[in-house]
């Protein structure tokens, strides 16, 4: 934790400036784009960093403070609902003595020493829901949203099994419950089973899919998972019928909403330790995830004596439960080679059991976390699991580290193909630069090679890509393009046994030779689309399209580049010295030049040809795109826009004259409309470009 004994107050002033930018960063990823970067324990110490230097310097109280909002903006594209009551969040801690002085000012507000009763709630790991019903049939549903507005979920709450649509016993005429919906593990991992085999998007933890699967514009999607979903307190209703949080859970327990079967009564500040270790035990069991324990006080003219803070209830808070940890021995350390050429050290371990889970391997993050911690094989280390976060190699216990154990050394070559792998002086990790020739990172790449906005080749999936490769069909892009040759009969004479394709499973003679037209077809490629193709580091399309515009032609980029010319290079709008040295890296790998030159004897690539129509309205405009594009690819797009003589930004500001907003836009769309930016649809941009 940030010491703030002796901070001064300008100094305070800034760090709850970066601590409000910061937070609205981290809420923006976990409620708008269900995809957190910060795992709870690191969010938590933002905001409890943020609430001691208000505390202490209550004149720099800023008007975006953390402390004045709750969750995150809507999306855009969801309809908004309005709140009557507020959906607020619960303040959190973390420790015993927290818990006692929670207690003790609930007592000091209502001038009490009498002991308080509590409920105690499991605290679901979900995306919270509201659903009011109007005399007795489901009108509306929302999520949190910023607390006071919420997205329209209402279709989805629909599909959700089990959800009542009706209540067929009487109950308030306005009648609004609140709850959570979540994924099961065994849910989560056969979903992202499911998504991996059909090489979609996986999601992090199940309460990252949760959020995921409700928050869909087409309900269909919601319904085809298995979501599920507890009720644990009300907000607007026009006839209040009960007097305590356990009257309410019974209420509609009874009317047929699921309720948490592990909550409690705590009569007393022992009961409520209790439960919360008991839980905590019983954690890595439950079918679900859960973080930590809810306490609430019962009684209901108690709750409404102590009211509310800005952001929190006085009578409600959240005890989170600690990141679960074990000690174990390293046995190893390996270097994974990522599909990006990304080098990652992975710890092997001797097995251990953290928090129910059986853990054999941790994470290690880059070369710089070892040499900080100084990890090294054989140490006795300590491991951590938060929630569904990746385990890690918390520290070392060097008090048990024998006398000759060496310090671990990061290898400055892929540990795949050989290649050099280099570090940006600015990044944490080192990267391969074999490219192509890398066997970690050639499935990937081979799909990238033959993708629409690269050599577009017809009949080469994904999925064929993976087999051919895997049977040794196809290992490099010159594979491709020798496919019909090896295809043929083989004779007696031949070294080269025919593939057969023809008699592969889901091939005929029709589909082959519409495979093998495609890559006839791909022969003849424009310079841009050829550069794109070769997968180098952070060259996509719009760039590849730079790189064309101002080399022409393929042999002069190519010298320029082997010879290390970067000055012209560098002098390319879009093109920084990062990217520049990546590209040189990238020509001066002789693997990948050995590729090239091998495609280059059954491939022409064609000259730069230049703006296709500078009549175009984009002609000389920036153009922002954003959300998805469903007829065109990002790249494809971007392409098509330099083509035209547009230039391409990847943010929204004063300079911007078109946004292209596709499905699920998100804050780029908000922003340029603030800005009054013209916002045109993607089929507007297709008629633009034909």
């Amino acid at each position: 934790m940030f010491d703030i004994r002796n901070i001064t107050e300008t100094e305070a002033a800034q760090q709850l400036e970066f601590l409000a930018k910061e937070i609205e960063r981290a809420d923006f990823a976990y409620y708008q784009n269900d995809e957190p970067y910060l795992d709870d324990a690191s969010y938590d110490k933002l905001r409890r960093l943020n609430d001691a230097l208000e505390a202490k310097f209550p004149n720099l109280i800023r008007p975006d403070s953390p402390s004045k909002r709750v969750g995150a903006l809507v999306k855009s594209e969801f309809k908004k609902v309005e709140l009557k009551v507020p959906m607020l969040s619960l303040a959190d801690i973390f420790s015993q003595e927290e818990l006692e002085d929670f207690i003790l000012g609930v007592k000091r507000f209502l001038n009490s020493s009498n002991d308080i009763v509590f409920t105690s709630e499991p605290k679901m790991d979900g995306l919270s829901f509201s659903a009011l019903y109007i005399n007795g049939i489901f009108a509306r549903g929302s999520t949190r949203g910023d607390g006071k507005i919420g997205e329209d979920i209402t279709e989805n709450l629909k599909v959700i099994n089990g959800f009542p649509l009706y209540l067929e016993k009487d109950v308030p005429e306005r009648f609004e419950v609140r709850g959570e919906v979540f994924m099961s593990k065994e849910d989560f991992l056969a979903l992202n089973l499911k998504n991996e085999n059909e090489h979609k998007k996986t999601f992090a933890n199940p309460r990252n899919a949760a959020a995921g699967s409700l928050r869909q514009l087409d309900a269909k999607i919601t319904q085809e998972r298995n979501l599920s979903f507890i009720v644990y307190t009300w907000g607007e209703v026009s006839d209040i019928r009960w007097k305590s949080q356990v009257e309410f859970l019974d209420y509609v327990a009874a009317l047929g909403f699921p309720v948490n079967p592990y909550n409690k009564v705590c009569h007393n500040d022992k009961e409520l330790l209790d439960s919360f270790d008991r839980l905590m035990m019983q954690r890595s069991s439950l079918p679900y995830d859960i973080d930590g324990i809810v306490y609430k006080v019962n009684d209901l003219e108690l709750q409404k004596r102590l009211g509310f803070l800005t952001r929190t209830p006085r009578w409600a808070i959240a005890h989170k439960f600690p990141a679960e940890q074990a000690v174990t021995r390293l046995n190893d350390i390996r270097v994974q080679v990522g599909r990006t050429g990304t080098l990652t050290p992975v710890a092997d371990l001797e097995p251990i059991n953290v928090g129910g889970v059986l853990v054999a391997h941790a994470t290690l993050h880059n070369e710089d976390e070892i040499k900080r911690k100084d990890i090294r094989i054989g140490d006795m280390v300590v491991i951590q699991r938060a929630g569904d976060v990746i385990p890690q190699v918390v520290s070392v216990l060097k008090d048990k580290r024998t006398d000759d154990l060496p310090e671990f050394q990061f290898p400055h070559f892929c540990p795949e193909c050989g290649a050099h792998a280099i570090r940006e002086e600015d990044e944490a990790v080192r990267r391969c630069t074999g490219g192509l020739s890398c066997p970690a990172q050639a499935v990937e790449r081979l799909k990238h090679f033959v993708s629409r906005e690269a050599f577009n080749i017809e009949g080469l999936g994904d999925k064929v890509i993976e087999d051919f490769y895997k049977e040794g069909i196809i290992k490099t892009p010159f594979d491709i393009f020798t496919l019909e040759h090896r295809n043929k009969p083989s004779d007696l004479f031949s070294s080269t046994p025919s593939l057969e394709l023809e008699k592969r499973e889901g091939w005929g003679i029709k589909s082959v030779k519409k495979l093998f037209e495609a890559i006839e077809k791909s022969k003849n490629i424009s310079l841009q689309k050829f550069i794109y193709a070769l997968g180098i580091r952070q060259v996509g399309a719009a760039t590849a399209y730079l790189i064309a515009r101002h080399y022409h032609s393929f042999n002069t980029f190519m010298n320029a580049m082997i010879q290390k010319d970067l000055q012209l290079l560098i002098s390319i709008d879009g093109v920084g010295p990062a990217m520049a040295k990546d590209i040189v890296e990238f020509f001066n790998e002789e693997h990948n030049i050995f590729i090239i030159c091998e495609l280059l004897k059954v491939v022409c690539v064609e000259d730069f040809k230049g703006i296709e129509n500078t009549d175009s309205e984009i002609f000389g405009k920036t153009v922002v795109f954003t959300g998805t594009l469903t007829t065109l690819t990002r790249n494809e797009a971007k392409s098509k826009a330099l083509a035209y003589g547009a230039k391409v930004a990847g943010s929204v500001s004063a300079n911007t004259d078109f946004v292209v907003a596709g499905e699920n836009a998100g804050s780029k769309l908000s922003k340029a409309q603030e800005l009054g930016i013209k916002i045109i649809s993607e089929e507007d941009f297709i008629k633009i470009i034909s």
